[in-house]
């Protein structure tokens, strides 16, 4: 399973583990894989916590970290990154309230409110090109830090030089093989294909049919790591057949021991079927894959406002995201989930799934041999 983008970064194994969580990025890693911090809702300060943690515990080993840079944004959230509540219209917070009035969900506690509002503002200030330069040049000053993936589309000219230039990996997240071409022209040296069962932000195309289109037009030179709908070994058996060099996996650690969600939380997730991982602009403005709640839906009700520019929606979004987690109110809790969700459904732990992914990748590669042989 080693390829050339595993000896190019140091891993042992081309899985690629896409989490917010530190604890998942560090298992990963020393299970031979490669961890990518989620940074997009850190702030600088709290990405450097993350980071010295992230160093002190990996043995040395490379890892990377994943922001979002964004093409479309709130021009006015840009000079305003501090005080983006302000920026939120009354009609957009009036009816989020009322939604979470009627089905009887308490507000915060005034100080958890603060709190959590503060950390917030503080990451939804980062998606944004200046917030994401400031996380990138966070992430510049760990030598650990191998490869650096922007979420939505190829990062800005003089972020792609000042990587390069330091001996980091750039990588890209695309949907369609035009944006891979438009990256791969624009110095990104690593392409993750995500199909439309991926969870978080996502297009329309589904992974067994991007993938070979995106290697097409990367060309040999750029490798290509397939996401969306992986949780089996067979599936990275199936993606490399495909041509890609490695898999980029998110939904498939959620469940996992060292996960960032807490038991509430999880249980959400170990209920979750296939169908009900949608793709809805609630949560952050742009299309998120995500579980299906009465939340996400009365956002696509008759009525509702339109969607707020990245980042003001995902502001307005999260506060009463945490007022459901805390009310422990499952039909209105929605997460970034993949369509591989149905396949979570109880708890483990890292280095359970990565022995896991190892067995049945082996176990699909004799079957595959198998075939050959009966001819």
């Amino acid at each position: 399973m080693r390829t050339p983008i595993c000896r190019r970064l140091g891993c042992a194994v081309p899985v690629f583990a896409f989490s917010h969580c530190r604890d998942v990025v560090v298992e990963v890693t020393k299970a031979g894989g490669f961890g990518v911090l989620g940074a997009a809702t850190f702030s600088p300060e709290q990405l450097e916590t993350e980071l010295r943690w992230i160093d002190a515990r990996v043995g040395g080993r490379p890892y990377g970290v994943d922001v979002i840079i964004p093409s479309t944004y709130d021009v006015e959230a840009e000079r305003s990154a501090g005080d983006l509540e302000r920026l939120i219209p009354p009609a957009h917070r009036a009816f989020m309230d009322k939604l979470l009035a009627d089905e009887g969900v308490p507000p915060l506690p005034p100080g958890e409110r603060e709190r959590i509002l503060r950390e917030i503002v503080d990451g939804r200030g980062s998606m944004t090109p200046e917030g994401a330069r400031r996380l990138v040049a966070t992430a510049l000053r760990h030598p650990q830090v191998k490869m650096v993936v922007s979420a939505l589309g190829a990062p800005p000219p003089d972020v792609v030089a000042d990587l390069r230039a330091r001996g980091v990996v750039v990588g890209a997240m695309c949907g369609k093989a035009a944006h891979a071409r438009r990256q791969r022209d624009a110095g990104v040296e690593l392409i993750v294909a995500q199909g439309t069962e991926a969870g978080g932000h996502t297009g329309e195309i589904a992974t067994m049919v991007l993938v070979p289109q995106v290697v097409a037009a990367c060309g040999p030179e750029v490798p290509v790591l397939a996401a969306g709908g992986i949780t089996r070994g067979s599936q990275i058996a199936a993606a490399l057949a495909l041509g890609a060099q490695g898999v980029w996996c998110g939904t498939l650690w959620l469940g996992t021991r060292e996960s960032e969600l807490d038991e509430f939380e999880k249980a959400a997730v170990f209920a979750a079927r296939a169908e009900d991982a949608v793709r809805r602009r609630a949560r952050t403005g742009k299309t998120v894959r995500m579980i299906r709640s009465k939340l996400s839906e009365a956002w696509e009700a008759p009525g509702a406002p339109p969607y707020l520019p990245t980042p003001l929606q995902g502001v307005l979004y999260n506060e009463a995201h945490a007022r459901v987690v805390r009310a422990r109110r499952a039909d209105l809790y929605s997460f970034p989930v993949g369509q591989s969700v149905c396949d979570v459904n109880e708890e483990s732990t890292v280095r359970e799934v990565m022995v896991r992914l190892q067995t049945e990748y082996l176990d699909a590669m004799e079957r595959l041999y198998g075939l050959e042989e009966e001819e």
